[in-house]
Order: C-alpha cells, then sequence, then structure tokens
C-alpha cells in the first residue's frame, strides 16, 4: 500500500473518531475556569451561563475560579488542559487583551493556545466624577487637564486595569496629563471615589449605575461606540470632542486550541441558545450588559485587534505591569 493512502486511511480513521467523539459529547461533567475570584463580573457572567448550558447538555457545567496574578493563573491552567471539551475558559480584557503587552514573558499565548468559542456578554465603561468636581462634561474635563497639567489626580483598579487604560487612551487621545492613583482592586479605587478622596474614576457600569442615580456621583460620558441603554441620558465619549474613542470591557468562552472543531461548535451553539434565555437576558438587561453570541472566527478577529489596541497603547504611554 502506498504511503499517500496510509495517510489517507489515518486521516479518515481519526476524523471518524473524532466525529463519533462530538457525537457522544458531553459524557460527564464541564469545568468552567474563571481566572478571577468569587463575585466580580467574570464570575457572575460564567454561572449565569453554566446554568444555562448544564440544563442544555444534560450534565453539570461546574464554576471553577482561579484567581490571582492579574488573571495569569486562571488562564495559564486553560491553556494547559486538555482540549476535550470538558474545560471552558472565561476570557475578558485584562487576562486576554491586555496582558499580552503588559506582562513579560507571559505563560500562555491567547492566539496559539485557545480557540475562541463566542463573546458571552459586553459593557461599557462610564467615567464618573465626585460631586464636588467642577467638569460636568468631557469637554470640561480635558479642558481643566490641559490647563493644570498632572494636578488632576484620577483612581483605578490597578496599573494595567481597564479603569486605567480607559483613562490613559482618553489623555493620549486628548492630548491632556493627569496623574494615576492605582489602588489594589476596584472596591477601594471605587471608595475613595464616592468619597472624594480621589474625584475621578472610570467603572463598569453595574456597580455606577446606582451611584450615578443616588446622585452620588457624575456620569461624564461612556465608552461604547453607541450609548449604553442603561444610561441612554448619559453621552459617548466619542460623541462628546474625542471622536473613535471607544473602550468595551467584554467577557468570552474559549477552549483549548486543541479541541475538536465538531465539539467547538457544539459548545459555540449551546452558548448562543443560552444567551436567549429569558433568564439570561433579563440578568443582563439589569447589570448593563450587552449580549454577545457572534461568530468563533467574529471573536478570533476581535481579540487580534484588541490585543494589538493595547500593546500599541502600552508602549506609547510607557506603562509597566506592576
Amino acid at each position: 500500500m502506498k504511503l499517500s493512502k496510509i495517510f489517507a486511511f489515518a486521516f479518515a480513521f481519526a476524523l471518524i473518531a473524532t466525529t463519533l467523539k462530538a457525537q457522544d459529547f458531553p459524557s460527564r461533567p464541564i469545568k468552567f475556569i474563571v481566572p478571577a475570584p468569587p463575585g466580580g463580573a467574570p464570575d457572575a457572567v460564567a454561572r449565569i451561563i453554566s446554568q444555562r448550558i448544564s440544563t442544555q447538555l444534560g450534565q453539570p457545567v461546574i464554576v471553577d475560579n482561579r484567581g490571582g496574578g492579574n488573571g495569569i493563573i486562571g488562564s495559564e491552567a486553560g491553556a494547559r488542559a486538555v482540549g476535550d471539551g470538558y474545560t471552558i475558559v472565561m476570557g475578558y480584557a485584562g487576562p486576554f487583551s491586555i496582558n499580552p503587552g503588559l506582562v513579560p514573558n507571559l505563560s500562555y499565548d491567547v492566539i496559539k493556545d485557545f480557540t475562541p468559542l463566542t463573546m458571552l456578554a459586553m459593557s461599557q465603561n462610564v467615567l464618573v466624577v465626585h460631586p464636588s468636581f467642577p467638569a460636568r462634561t468631557i469637554k470640561e474635563l480635558i479642558d481643566l487637564a490641559k490647563a493644570q497639567p498632572g494636578k488632576i489626580n484620577y483612581a483605578s483598579g490597578g496599573t494595567g486595569q481597564s479603569s486605567h487604560l480607559s483613562m490613559e487612551l482618553l489623555l493620549q487621545m486628548a492630548g491632556a496629563k493627569m496623574t494615576h492613583i492605582p489602588y489594589r482592586g476596584a472596591g477601594p479605587a471605587l471608595a475613595d471615589t464616592v468619597s472624594g478622596h480621589v474625584p475621578l474614576h472610570f467603572l463598569a457600569l453595574a456597580p455606577a449605575i446606582p451611584l450615578i442615580k443616588s446622585g452620588k456621583l457624575i456620569a461624564l460620558g461612556v465608552t461604547g461606540s453607541s450609548r449604553s441603554h442603561a444610561l441612554p441620558e448619559v453621552p459617548t465619549i466619542a460623541e462628546s470632542g474625542l471622536p473613535g474613542y471607544a473602550v468595551l470591557t467584554w467577557y468570552g468562552a474559549l477552549v483549548p486550541s486543541s479541541t475538536p472543531k465538531p465539539i467547538v461548535v457544539r459548545l459555540r451553539d449551546e452558548m448562543v441558545t443560552a444567551l436567549k434565555s429569558p433568564e439570561v437576558v433579563e440578568f443582563y438587561n439589569r447589570q448593563g450588559l450587552e449580549l454577545g453570541g457572534n461568530s468563533s472566527e467574529a471573536f478570533s478577529t476581535y481579540l487580534k485587534v484588541e490585543i494589538e489596541k493595547w500593546k500599541q497603547l502600552i508602549k506609547d504611554r510607557g506603562i509597566k505591569s506592576e
């Protein structure tokens, strides 16, 4: 038998075996690694989706929180897992879009080590100020920052966090300068903003909405390319004088890159079905989240663009990991 025929038979056999395995999938519980501690947005999105696909698949989907190292510990565990469909990883901006440009010698490669399934949710950030701060628009803020270079402080949940880079992008585009006050987590940063110790902070919508509604914080602008359905009265930063400005906090599902294509397709389809369920839609609306559900290919393209965008900003602004 010719070598080419042997290879052809081997390929056909492997394809049949993979197809049969996909037809039997899943036959045991699935692990959903979240590279963050319980209680945050990545964990909340993973849990609501896991509940739905557990019902759809007839097997438990167990959330496995592996926080630490700015998402590196959990992301690396996902990258090194067996690609059999029984490990899903929650991706989000910090470990998947920002770390590749922020962390030298990162222990995983987002593009090579993972296959994206679908975007699960997206959220805008909102720039808030303490009521004692004089600016009420993005233009007024930029004018103040230019008149007092480096004298206005802004808070973030830590160097390289979305709250930090959202402001750095704004300052770069505006040609202005402020002083970054990094905190160890979003909670302490928010507390000091509400108390007025630091006047400005970029927040995710979910924790910001009740504070804005109560008047404890003032919203200047949201970071999406269009206004948020949760705060329709708040303009985008792009429409407030910085055309092209856009930052989304995203949450998406990925699997190890060795996962067979039929299982990738199955998991992606199950997640898209879960996103259409009434309880998921209601939860997203309550949290100010926007529904995902794009294709694996579109999610992959988005990741590549985001990685390069933040790499360039981190380089241009001289940002170093803590």
